[in-house]
C-alpha cells in the first residue's frame, strides 16, 4: 500500500508545490498514512486544514484503505 500512497501523493504533488508546501512520505502502518510538511507549509497555521480537507481526502478517494493522514 505504500506504494500506492506514494503514486497519488506524487500524482498530486505539483499542486502541492504550487501552494508554496509539500510533503514527505513517512509511513504507512494499516490505513494510517504518516507524513512530514515541509517547505512553506512547516509551521503554517492552516496546514492541518490542508491535511485534512486536501491530503486525506484524495488519499481515502484514491485508496479506500486509507482511513486518516496525520502529520509527524
Amino acid at each position: 500500500m505504500q506504494e500506492k500512497v506514494k503514486d497519488v501523493l506524487d500524482k498530486d504533488r505539483p499542486y502541492l508545490v504550487r501552494d508554496g508546501g509539500n510533503v514527505e512520505l513517512i509511513e504507512v502502518n494499516g490505513g494510517t498514512v504518516k507524513v512530514k510538511h515541509v517547505r512553506a507549509w512547516a509551521g503554517c497555521p492552516h496546514y492541518k486544514m490542508t491535511l485534512k480537507n486536501g491530503i486525506e481526502r484524495i488519499l481515502k478517494q484514491e485508496i479506500p484503505e486509507v482511513t486518516e493522514v496525520i502529520a509527524v
